[in-house]
This record gives structure tokens, C-alpha cells and sequence, in this order.
């Protein structure tokens, strides 16, 4: 049985591997920290398999494994974030957030919003995810999703070369803001 457990969980992480390492990526600003940052919440849910691999959706908690970790990183660190100069690539998919400038902007941009704001917006608009469900992961109200959501796409608005992208401030795979989609 416990073979069994361990290959479930194999495969879980190579099939996920390269999404979760990019959504650290969006919350650290570096690909350094998403990659221990990943294998900081991989190493917890590893531990606790057996219950999550029973939940509906194993992938969402592992997430919130990802978000809660980078909320320990700041707690005990309190280090200041520095971009890389080029986000890791998205697998499969040429799309993103556009040209490398906008790109860039928009990486910057993120590492201003406060952790709260940035992982709501990471997970809402990059991950796609449902305010219902960003508010799971998050361990907070839709309410709170939502004006989270608000807060952080008006700064992403202010900043520098995001101006031109406006409502648009999806990764590529998620959606604009008012398109679209389940709303929770």
C-alpha cells in the first residue's frame, strides 16, 4: 500500500512540478526561492499523503501549501525581493503576458503588491482559479477575494508599463477581470 501511495504521489508531482514551480515564481519573484519554496510544500504534503491525495482536489491544497510557506518565508526572513531577469517558460505555451517588456513589468509590478494582494492575484487571474476557490486555497471570504483582487489590479494599473495592459492582467491562461467564467 505504501508503495502504491508513494507512486501516486510521483506522479502527482511530475505532472505538476513545472505549474506549481511557476506560481512560486509569481510569489517570490525569484526562481531560486520557487523552486525551494516548491519543494518546501512538496516535502509537507509528502508527509501528509495519504489525507490529501483523498481530497478533492489534491492540487489546490498542495497550492495552498505554496502560499502559506512563502507567508512563513516573509514572516521569518523579512527579505527584501529581487526579480531575476526572465521568468521560467510556461510549458507548451507561447502566450504569457506578452512581450518580454511586459513581462518584466508585470513581475515587477507583482513584487510590489503586498503577499495577500499578490497571491490573489497570482492565483485568481494566472492560475485561473474561481474567487470561491481562491478564497479556499487563501483560507478567506469570496468578499475578501474579491477586494484583494480590486486593490491590487488598481496599483498593477499605476505601475509603470502596465498602463497599455490594463484590464488584462492575466498570465496567459487565466482571465481578464469581468470575462468570463465561474464566478464564486
Amino acid at each position: 500500500m505504501q508503495a502504491e501511495l508513494e507512486e501516486r504521489f510521483q506522479e502527482f508531482v511530475r505532472a505538476r512540478w513545472s505549474r506549481l514551480v511557476r506560481t512560486a515564481y509569481l510569489l517570490t519573484g525569484d526562481v531560486h526561492h520557487a523552486e525551494d519554496l516548491t519543494q518546501t510544500a512538496l516535502a509537507k504534503a509528502y508527509r501528509s499523503w495519504r489525507r490529501i491525495s483523498r481530497a478533492d482536489n489534491p492540487e489546490a491544497y498542495v497550492r495552498r501549501m505554496l502560499v502559506s510557506c512563502n507567508s512563513d518565508r516573509f514572516r521569518k526572513r523579512r527579505v527584501a525581493e529581487a526579480l531575476t531577469a526572465a521568468p521560467p517558460e510556461r510549458a507548451g505555451r507561447d502566450e504569457g503576458a506578452g512581450r518580454v517588456e511586459e513581462r518584466g513589468s508585470l513581475l515587477a509590478g507583482l513584487a510590489q503588491l503586498p503577499a495577500k494582494q499578490r497571491a490573489v492575484v497570482v492565483l485568481r487571474y494566472w492560475e485561473d482559479l474561481s474567487e470561491a476557490e481562491v478564497a479556499e486555497v487563501l483560507g478567506c471570504s469570496p468578499g475578501t477575494v474579491k477586494s484583494q483582487a480590486s486593490k491590487g489590479l488598481a496599483k498593477l494599473r499605476t505601475y509603470p508599463g502596465l498602463a497599455p495592459v490594463g484590464r488584462a492582467v492575466s498570465g496567459g491562461q487565466g482571465r481578464a477581470q469581468g470575462q468570463g467564467g465561474s464566478r464564486g
